[in-house]
């Protein structure tokens, strides 16, 4: 009897057992048959080889156009510079200000190609052949960002969306805006055939007219068009708290506006309003860019020297002895940071960086280098490490430098964006509202190119990763 159950057991396993087989012998069929119908239909051009991988085709996504940008905003929302919008259900706390980066779709749909940060707006320039070029949102007390009233003689003061700038132009087609520059109740706009065109305050000669006592600048519809400078082309323009400053395409700098700590350089203290020369040191340097963003101005010429002017009660131009210098002098204590690419001149302190990457501070503030140091007479250099630079990313340098009125930003060539300074509502984009200390890497979801820092909040010029 035992021997019988036995029988009938070995009997099921081999029975299970041919069942398994089977099905894996027609497992494996179907492997193989898989195996040879993709190496039947898939052949490969190239070698795998990590030596030729770099010559192996690269696929993109499908696009109908070039790559967009994209224009990234944050800080304080409340005056309307950030031109998002906001609105809320009535049951939840209004937004006073964004502490982390936030996309606006305005500057794709428009194909915005500039951008700056003024004190309480933000101007955008676009790419178009269509009548408006300029669009400004924010603070417009003083007609800054163009004439706005949905009623007649009733101006607006407040724009909370980006709002189109109607220019004086000749030849609206083929003319085109090349760059924006904000201070802080005017703009300049910069295009590539009709010159520069200002509006906003000038009650310092700073748009490049003529004062006129007692203008009333809210609901203004002047707008000053400066063609050239004795001749040559504008090729840059920058502005300061009351001040403008303008670089010819040959190397020549010319300023006119408020003076009174020697921010134009003419070797006064005066106001100007007629754009003139700026001589001093300059004088005979190919200036390539300036920078100022209250009243302390930098200038930089194509063998990566610096020069400066302006208010130096901080340091900012490196002169213990003399506080306001109206003329352009050599600022010699940088001779040793090697050949700087870019500047840019604070509040109350100065940065630059190298043609290597590395980032240069110096004057009162906030710097970079911890909460200790708050004051350097002298250039001392942020640590590489702190951008980004490390074994896995030893390529990785800053390529641009901003500032704004009490913080400071760095690009890499990667196009990371790294902020640090004093934190006045979120305008560091890093999540919240406390200051810091050490340069921070912001997240923004492209890659930046540019970067404008106002009083109170900031804005990105980038392009997306695809």
């Amino acid at each position: 009897m035992n021997i019988i159950k036995q029988l009938d057991v070995s009997r099921c396993q081999s029975k299970s057992l041919f069942k398994r087989q089977s099905s894996n012998r027609s497992a494996n069929k179907e492997w193989t048959y898989l195996q040879n119908s993709v190496r039947h239909y898939v052949k490969r051009k190239y070698p795998v080889n990590p030596e030729e991988s770099e010559k192996l085709p690269v696929f993109q996504y499908a696009s109908t156009s070039s790559p967009k940008w994209r224009v990234y905003v944050w800080g304080v929302a409340e005056h309307g510079a950030l031109g998002v919008n906001l609105q809320l259900k009535k049951s939840r706390a209004p937004i006073h200000y964004l502490t982390k980066p936030v996309r606006t779709h305005f500057a794709e749909q428009h194909k915005i190609v500039d951008v700056a940060c003024g004190y309480g707006f933000t101007a955008l320039a676009a790419n178009t052949r269509e009548k408006y070029k300029v669009f400004g949102c924010g603070i417009n007390t003083d007609s800054q960002i163009g004439y706005h009233a949905p009623r007649r003689e009733h101006p607006l003061q407040l724009m909370l969306a980006p709002a189109p700038i109607e220019l004086p132009l000749a030849d609206i087609p083929n003319t085109k805006v090349t760059s924006v520059a904000a201070g802080r109740a005017h703009l300049l706009v910069l295009t590539d055939r009709e010159g520069v065109f200002t509006l906003g305050n000038n009650a310092y000669g700073q748009c490049g007219r003529q004062i006129v006592e007692k203008e009333k600048y809210s609901g203004s519809r002047i707008i000053h068009n400066i063609p050239h400078l004795t001749g040559a082309k504008i090729k840059s323009i920058e502005c300061g708290q009351d001040h403008s400053l303008f670089v010819s395409e040959n190397g020549e700098v010319y300023a006119c506006g408020w003076g009174a700590d020697g921010q134009t350089g003419l070797g006064h203290f005066n106001s100007e309003w007629q754009p003139s020369r700026i001589q001093g040191d300059i004088e005979g340097e190919n200036i390539i860019k300036v920078s100022s963003t209250a009243d302390c101005v930098l200038a930089i010429n194509d063998k990566g020297e610096l020069f400066g002017w302006g208010n130096s009660e901080y340091n900012q131009l490196l002169h213990e002895e003399i506080q306001q210098i109206h003329t352009p002098r050599h600022l010699k204590k940088c001779q040793g940071l090697g050949k700087i690419v870019d500047m840019a001149a604070g509040g109350s302190f100065c940065i630059a960086v190298n043609e290597n990457g590395d980032v240069f501070v110096w004057g009162y503030g906030i710097l970079g280098k911890g909460p200790i140091v708050d004051h350097a007479k002298e250039p001392i250099q942020i640590p590489s490490t702190l951008f980004g630079r490390n074994e896995f990313q030893p390529d990785s340098q800053i390529i641009a430098v901003n500032a704004g009125i009490g913080h400071l930003a760095a690009v890499s060539n990667h196009g990371d964006l790294y902020m640090w300074g004093h934190n006045k509502r979120g305008c560091l984009g890093l999540g919240d509202v406390k200051d810091q200390f050490f340069p921070l890497k912001v997240a923004i979801g492209a890659m930046v190119k540019k970067v404008s820092c106002g009083v109170d909040h900031s804005a990105a010029l980038c392009l997306p990763f695809v």
